[in-house]
C-alpha cells in the first residue's frame, strides 16, 4: 500500500474538513479495497473492481447497508478527489440489507427517570439532547461563545450537512450551564499559566480569526479533564469529553430505570421532537430546530 497515496488521501479529506472519525474510516475503507485485490493499485482498477468488493461487503461479510454505503463512499472520494479519475455514479451491484427500525422513543416520565439516574457533566449533556434536540457530536463540540442566555438560545456550529443553525436553551439547564462556564474558565487559566492556552478550531475559523484559539470564548464548553496530543496537528490542548463517556452513562441509566426500550443519546433527540409536535408545535419548527431544513433564529420557544 503505497503511503504517497494515504498521504493524499489524508491532505483531500482535512482540506474539506472532515472530522478525524470520517478520516480514519475512509483511510481504512481504502486499505482494505486495496488489500481485497491484492495490494493492486487503485488507479488500475474501475468500476467492476470496486462492484466485486462491495458485492463481497454484501454477500460474504453480510455488513450492514450503511457499512457498505460508508466503504462506498471512501473510495469513491478516492477515486474522484485523490486520483482525479472519478467513477461513474450509477453501479449495479449488490446493496447490503438495512433493516427498517422505527425509533424509540420515550414519553416524558421515561425521560425524567432517566434524567434522575444522572449526575453531574453527564446528566447536564443528557438535558441538553433531549431539551435542545442535540445530536451527541453537535452538543459536546460546543463552545463557550455558542450560548445565548438574553435568547435562550445555542448556536450548532457545523452540524450534520456542515451546517449552522440555531436552537433553543431548556430553562432548566441556564443555571447549571452557567456553573459548566465557571468550571470551563477555570481550567482555562490553568492552562494560560501553564503555557497550553490554545483550543483546536477548525481550519476555517482558524484562518479567519487567527488568534481566536487561545481566548476563552472559544474553548469548550465540555473540555476534557486531561490535555492530549491532537494526532493531526500535534497541538497539546484540552478537546472535549468523549461521546463513548456519555453513551456509556445514558445506558447505565436507563437501565436503573427499568425501561424496557433499546434507549440510547439519540433516543432523546428523537423523543425532544416527538414530544414538540405532541405539544402542538408546527413540523417545519420542529425540522429547523433539529437541523433537517434551513435554520432561522427562533426566539419564542421555551422548554
Amino acid at each position: 500500500m503505497s503511503k504517497s497515496l494515504i498521504s493524499r488521501l489524508k491532505t483531500a479529506i482535512r482540506r474539506r474538513n472532515y472530522s478525524y472519525k470520517t478520516e480514519q474510516a475512509y483511510v481504512n475503507w481504502v486499505i482494505r479495497y486495496v488489500k481485497f485485490h491484492n495490494l493492486k493499485h487503485p488507479s488500475q482498477m474501475n468500476e467492476d473492481d470496486l462492484v466485486t468488493y462491495l458485492n463481497y461487503l454484501a454477500e460474504e461479510r453480510q455488513v450492514a447497508g450503511s457499512t457498505q454505503n460508508q466503504a462506498l463512499c471512501a473510495i469513491l472520494f478516492l477515486y474522484e478527489k485523490v486520483l482525479d479519475q472519478p467513477l461513474r455514479e450509477m453501479m449495479d451491484f449488490k446493496r447490503a440489507k438495512t433493516p427498517k427500525r422505527l425509533p424509540v422513543v420515550l414519553i416524558p416520565v421515561e425521560v425524567e427517570r432517566v434524567l434522575q439516574n444522572m449526575d453531574g457533566t453527564s446528566k447536564l449533556v443528557a438535558q441538553l439532547l433531549y431539551g435542545a434536540g442535540l445530536r451527541i457530536s453537535e452538543c459536546l463540540r460546543l463552545r463557550v461563545l455558542d450560548l445565548d442566555f438574553e435568547y435562550n438560545q445555542i448556536q450548532v456550529r457545523s452540524g450534520k450537512g456542515k451546517k449552522d443553525r440555531v436552537t433553543i436553551m431548556p430553562q432548566v439547564t441556564k443555571k447549571k450551564l452557567k456553573g459548566q462556564l465557571k468550571k470551563v474558565k477555570r481550567l482555562h487559566q490553568k492552562d494560560v499559566k501553564e503555557g497550553y492556552a490554545e483550543t483546536l478550531l477548525p481550519k476555517a475559523l482558524s484562518q479567519k480569526y487567527p488568534n481566536a484559539a487561545k481566548k476563552f470564548k472559544w474553548q469548550y464548553l465540555f473540555p476534557s479533564s486531561q490535555r492530549a496530543k491532537d494526532p493531526r496537528s500535534g497541538l497539546v490542548h484540552r478537546h472535549h469529553i468523549s461521546d463513548t463517556t456519555i453513551q456509556r452513562k445514558v445506558k447505565k441509566a436507563v437501565e436503573k430505570s427499568d425501561i424496557n426500550k433499546h434507549a440510547t443519546c439519540h433516543t432523546l433527540r428523537h423523543s425532544f421532537a416527538t414530544h414538540l409536535l405532541e405539544d402542538g408545535y408546527d413540523i417545519r419548527t420542529v425540522q429547523e430546530l433539529l437541523g433537517h431544513k434551513n435554520v432561522h433564529p427562533v426566539r419564542n420557544l421555551t422548554l
